[in-house]
């Protein structure tokens, strides 16, 4: 079967782009904060039931920070390519 196959034409798109490409990475002390705040919760504030929790809040907040990441720029080099991927209007 030597035939002749027509080639895949996928839509036209108005824009490249990429969901959501700055996402904050989620705090670790934050689980540990709820911790706290539960254990307070529960002990009406008594300080001594709840040092263990504070000591590791303590621990994780004088830790050292997470590094930001490089933004990603994906969205801008789609935007750069679309006008090679994307078929132009014909000018009548």
């Amino acid at each position: 079967m030597t035939g002749t196959h027509k080639p895949m034409r996928l839509p036209p798109l108005k824009a490249l782009r990429v969901h959501n490409p700055k996402r904050v990475p989620e705090n670790p002390c934050i689980a540990i904060m709820s911790s706290v705040l539960s254990c307070w919760a529960s002990a009406g504030f008594n300080a001594a039931g709840c040092v263990a929790v504070e000591n590791q809040l303590r621990r994780c907040m004088d830790g050292p920070a997470v590094g930001a990441t490089k933004p990603n720029n994906i969205n801008h080099h789609l935007g750069r390519m679309q006008k090679y991927v994307t078929s132009q209007p014909k000018m009548r």
